[in-house]
């Protein structure tokens, strides 16, 4: 199969998994980028059997609004059984690189929220150790060299992300060239960077089931 039909396998393989879950009042928060767009054309398949969804970007919020699915604000909503989403890079203990499409804070706010984390992923995301993939740090623009100066210290290569505005009116920088060995040690001290909004490391709260697809099919794995 090609990347685009694994990417629908698993997010159909995700609508397949939640809508056992789902019942008339609940919320499923949705995330950012190609798969997640999957998601959402194969979730508005079963949109009556759900009250309404919690986007993690405007994009992904338009995306839902077009076929119908009503798009509520997460302040308004008191709980949210599902998020599901993809990610850029995940290891065997579902921790996960997220934040290529710069939806990364507001992604990890609704993951912190719902109630289960189900990551959505081709195989090629599939890494013993993280860091292949640019982790993304998204920074209040002032901050922006001090940032960069203090990545350098943690033996980071930042890479001020050009023409990028966050939805959150903020910037991104790119981190190369670092293996993260201890991926919680990590998001833990990127945070504690002045100007750092958050990083796209989700360790702490690492995905509850990945769904991955392979050429011989999805495969679900659990913590």
């Amino acid at each position: 199969m090609t990347q685009d039909e694994l990417k629908k396998a698993v997010a159909r393989a995700a609508v397949d998994y939640i809508k056992p879950k789902l019942e008339s009042d609940s919320i499923v928060g949705v995330g950012t980028g190609s798969t997640a767009n999957c998601f959402i054309d194969y979730l508005a398949e079963i949109k009556g059997h759900f009250d309404g969804a919690v986007a993690s970007s405007e994009a992904s919020a338009e995306r839902l609004k077009s076929h119908g699915i009503p798009v509520y604000d997460l302040n308004s909503v008191d709980r949210m059984e599902v998020y599901v989403d993809g990610a850029d890079e995940t290891n065997a203990d579902l921790e996960l690189i997220k934040g290529g499409g710069a939806a990364l804070t507001r992604e990890k706010i609704v993951a912190a929220v719902a109630d289960e984390f189900i990551c959505i992923a081709d195989g090629s995301k599939w890494v013993e150790t993280l860091g292949g993939f640019p982790l993304p740090v998204e920074v209040i623009p002032m901050a922006r060299s001090h940032v960069g100066r203090e990545l350098v210290k943690l033996g980071a290569d930042p890479v001020y992300r050009q023409g990028c505005v966050t939805d959150n009116g903020n910037i991104i920088i790119d981190v190369h060239n670092m293996k993260i060995t201890n991926p919680k040690a990590t998001e833990t001290a990127i945070n504690q960077i002045v100007g750092v909004v958050t990083n796209g490391l989700f360790a702490e709260r690492s995905a509850d089931v990945l769904l991955i697809g392979r050429e011989d099919g999805v495969e679900t794995i659990t913590k």
